[in-house]
């Protein structure tokens, strides 16, 4: 038998660099706070691996002539599962990371290997990269089933000792607790969105430093947006295969450091730095009134399935950290499902599942959580593949560990928390199901309005349900509209240019042979399949994007826009450009990259959005009067100027439809229980391809309207229509009128 490989004996006799290691003495120290806290008199490091059989911290520094220098200290202190002591005259700024010895026995969960470095999972900072290849991997890629020998320190990465000297301002920077019915959301990409901007000085572009730059928070306030989503930025490495393909991994979604702000977005340095530039960024969103939410990718990891490399928590407590199978419960309803590698359980479609049921898995989402929240002054997350990390046993739980804690926690509940509320297997598809105080991706409001506007839509019953909040998904548990997280697009999938240009996925650039990437695009090329010098056919493509920025602005819910849409980005067709870290991605910003009038049609939309509270209301409409007398709520007109009837809603072939909104009185009180009044409106959809002729309705509340958004070439902004008027609405188009 191998030594080591099936024998729970430690795997001590396997590695040979003790030369190295320090006879200074280590102090007991202590077994909280988990990860470096540094002090003037010594840097206690404390981590989680309740089955090894022993721990080292190793300090790495440079030689004079630039070749890494590595110092090894023995951690002899063990509570409670965690490893622990204190090393004096450790400086902020030094880089390290640990070795873990113990079983090895893989199909028990039991992998550790100390010819692997491994990284802090409580890791304020993370310094250097990943370099792919063997060493990388804590089993013999030739024979998985025994423990690699080579040393992964020169490969790796490090974890970094950070002091917290951040300055906040003499009112330490107080959350701005913006009301979601406020929000406007807009997602974005820390690098992408300023590695192309001109009026940014090309050492900060791509950087945190040049996303809180006064450039880019004017151009976001001028567009109209509360907050910014920011693609994920806790520390990530791209997968291996990507590096042999000569790619990287642009998005993120591949975390291994959930405390540590991804050190590749800094423009000041891997030390430390990055923590205080990210820190400085929010500071500026914060006093220009702009929210930050992060997108968090705690659902998998970056080591992959079983097969996949060792950074961090395969080498520290693989059994405890990983859902594995055969874990059954017997609240279990559903199979396992047959996404799994070896001994992992897998929903993520990304190797491997975060046990977020076991106590050490929870404990750490929950303090990167807190951490984010109070420490580096973040507004809200957004939970990519949420589904995953709400199981008991197989079975995804409303009332698990996950949720409940977060509820009941004094920090978090107050936090802007966003499901994505499914994952890779059919049964975590949970749309309009997560408890309050959870908001969520509503992918149906996307859908119904991708087939409305390219004339796909089964009536225009589901519509106008999505147009006043998705009442059908979240009504009956007691939540508001703002829990419908409106969109049209996002970063996975096709841009609003795209979405109108391209029938078809074009991701041959990912070296997949176009395989990847969803073929349910739901999109329309207007006759022309990508680029076209055709005026008419770029005139209709516009007219429809438009229309389609104009419902999710106008829609009742949060509205969240993905960065460039304003613009006309294209990533030509490709709809899933995960690797593609170029101007592929990339924001454009010169000017002949914009589409005509798409900036100002979401700037007017977002304008009277914010100006109206008619149109963001945080009770649901009900159809009746608000007051005694007065007119109802909300009403669907029928082109022909009446009532929508049960028939017409039946009528599978009506494409055309009116919205009247009443602001006189509203249903939702003022802050002192007054009551608030605003302006009608009335807006009128016409997702079909042919003009049809609408007629205002005449009653005693509106007399007349005034056009204020319109993107029908023959209805004009600042036209006066009156009761009674008729006029024909051009195909494919929306026209707002606000009644006076």
């Amino acid at each position: 038998m191998t030594p080591g490989c099936d024998d729970p004996r430690v795997a001590l006799d396997i590695w040979h660099w003790t030369s190295n290691e320090q006879s200074a003495p280590v102090w007991p120290g202590r077994s909280w706070p988990l990860g470096a806290a540094w002090s003037e008199e010594a840097t206690n490091f404390a981590v989680a691996a309740p089955e090894a059989t022993a721990m080292w911290v190793c300090l790495f520094d440079d030689d004079p002539e630039g070749n890494l220098v590595e110092s090894t200290y023995q951690l002899t202190e063990h509570t409670l599962g965690i490893w622990h002591g204190a090393v004096p005259g450790v400086a902020p700024g030094t880089r390290y990371g640990y070795r873990a010895a113990g079983p090895w026995q893989p199909s028990q969960g039991l992998r550790f290997n100390p010819h692997k470095l491994l990284l802090d999972p409580y890791g304020r900072a993370v310094s250097g990269t990943v370099t792919p290849g063997p060493a990388i991997f804590a089993h013999d890629p030739d024979h998985p089933e025994s423990p690699s020998e080579l040393d992964s320190a020169p490969a790796m990465s490090r974890s970094v000792v950070v002091a917290d000297t951040f300055d906040w301002g003499p009112d330490g920077d107080p959350p701005l607790q913006r009301r979601w019915r406020d929000s406007v959301i807009y997602e974005l990409h820390v690098k992408g969105f300023t590695a192309l901007h001109q009026e940014i000085p090309e050492a900060v572009r791509g950087t945190y430093a040049g996303l809180g730059s006064p450039e880019v928070i004017r151009y976001l306030q001028d567009l109209g947006v509360t907050a910014v989503e920011l693609l994920p930025i806790h520390e990530f490495v791209s997968e291996p295969h990507l590096a042999e393909m000569g790619l990287r991994n642009y998005w993120g979604y591949n975390s291994i450091g959930f405390f540590a702000p991804h050190a590749a977005y800094s423009a000041s340095g891997d030390r430390g730095q990055q923590v205080t530039e990210f820190k400085q960024m929010v500071k500026n969103f914060h006093a220009a009134g702009l929210e930050v939410i992060l997108d968090v990718v705690y659902n998998h990891t970056a080591e992959a399935g079983a097969l996949g490399p060792t950074y961090s928590f395969r080498g520290l407590d693989d059994r405890g950290f990983y859902h594995r199978v055969g874990a059954t419960t017997e609240e279990d309803e559903v199979p396992i499902p047959a996404l799994f590698d070896d001994t992992y359980w897998d929903v993520t479609g990304c190797g491997n599942t975060v046990a977020a049921q076991n106590p050490a898995a929870l404990r750490l989402i929950l303090d990167s959580l807190r951490y984010w929240v109070t420490e580096m002054h973040v507004d809200g997350f957004r939970f990519d593949l949420l589904s995953a990390l709400t199981r008991s046993g197989y079975s995804v739980d409303m009332k698990g560990h996950l949720l409940t804690t977060i509820g009941q926690d004094p920090t978090l509940r107050h936090a802007k928390l966003i499901a994505e509320p499914w994952d890779a297997s059919g049964d975590g598809y949970k749309v309009g199901e997560y408890p309050p105080p959870w908001v969520e991706w509503n992918d149906q409001f996307r859908d119904t309005m991708r087939d409305f506007w390219r004339g796909q839509s089964d009536g225009i019953r589901t519509v106008a349900t999505r147009l006043a909040g998705s009442s059908d998904l979240y009504a009956d548990d007691g939540r508001s509209p703002y829990a419908s997280v409106n969109f049209i697009t996002a970063h996975d999938g096709f841009t609003l240019r795209d979405l109108v240009s391209y029938e078809s996925k074009h991701n041959e650039a990912n070296g997949e042979e176009n395989r990847d990437g969803t073929d349910n695009n739901r999109s329309q090329n207007c006759g022309v399949e990508g680029p076209t010098d055709d005026a008419e056919v770029i005139e209709q493509r516009q007219r429809i994007a438009a229309n389609l920025m104009i419902s999710l602005c106008l829609s009742n819910g949060v509205p969240m826009i993905t960065a460039g849409d304003e613009r006309g980005r294209t990533q030509g067709g490709n709809n899933n450009p995960y690797a593609q870290d170029n101007a592929t991605s990339w924001i454009d910003w010169s000017p002949d990259d914009a589409w005509l009038g798409m900036w100002d049609i979401t700037r007017t939309a977002l304008k009277i959005r914010r100006e109206h509270p008619a149109l963001r209301q945080r009770h649901w409409f009900e159809g009746r009067p608000a007051i005694l007398g007065g007119p109802k709520d909300l009403v669907w007109i029928h082109p022909s100027g009446r009532e929508m009837t049960g028939d017409d809603w039946n009528d599978n072939d009506l494409r055309v439809l009116g919205m009247f909104v009443s602001g006189d009185p509203l249903r939702s009180p003022g802050p002192r229980g007054e009551q608030q009044r605003d302006a009608s409106f009335l807006l009128w959809f016409n997702g079909s391809g042919s003009a049809c002729e609408v007629c205002l309705p005449e009653n005693q509340w509106v007399q007349q309207g005034t056009v204020v958004l319109s993107t029908d070439p023959e209805v004009p902004l600042s036209a006066e229509l009156r009761a009674g008027s008729r006029w024909n609405l051009t195909g494919e188009s929306v026209v707002l009128l606000q009644g006076s």
